[in-house]
């Protein structure tokens, strides 16, 4: 969310919404490793389940944690940013969604809570939510870059801002670690 962000402060909407076309595609990276690689070993084994729940639930907790006690200069990380062509930024989308580990955690950890391990179209049920993930989260990066896109200069002039939102995020980061650590496995 925060490379839609910046790009839209420091490109405008149609950078950010481009940003957001790449990310969208990047994360079929992590649809098809859940699909046909790792969703398998996990399925079969319930120690490899609560293992991988319990690193994705602890690595969402650090996040999160990190998120609200780390004092980030947004308008430092903005002006690095040089100003990019769209097929650029389409190929920077793919690559920082395609090799981000916490896209790839949360598929692993929290997505297959919501199959039915035994089902013969486990995999189908995996690619659906896979699917839905990454179509929703790609319409909120677009909703995130027409309004940021939009509100540029009020948010480019506003610490007080990123300060709350780093904040909400790191909490939400956090519960959502909490939600997968006490959830319990469908097997």
């Amino acid at each position: 969310m925060m490379y839609v962000a910046s790009r839209s402060i420091s490109q405008g909407t149609k950078a950010g919404i481009i940003s957001a076309a790449g990310v969208f595609i990047g994360c079929f990276v992590h649809i098809t490793a859940a699909v046909f690689g790792l969703s398998i070993l996990i399925m079969k084994s319930a120690f490899l389940f609560e293992l991988i729940k319990f690193l994705g639930a602890g690595y969402l907790i650090y996040l999160g944690a990190k998120t609200i006690l780390t004092k980030s200069n947004f308008n430092e990380n903005l002006q690095a940013l040089p100003p990019t062509d769209k097929w650029k930024l389409l190929k920077q989308g793919v690559i920082t969604n395609a090799l981000n580990p916490k896209v790839a955690l949360f598929f692993l950890s929290f997505l297959p809570q919501f199959i039915q391990p035994g089902s013969p179209l486990y995999k189908i049920q995996l690619f659906s939510l896979g699917l839905w993930f990454d179509l929703q989260g790609t319409c909120v990066l677009m909703i995130v870059a027409w309004v940021i896109g939009k509100a540029g200069n009020f948010i480019k002039n506003n610490k007080k801002f990123w300060r709350i939102q780093e904040k909400i995020t790191g909490i939400i980061l956090i519960g959502l670690g909490i939600k997968v650590a006490l959830s319990s496995s469908k097997r």
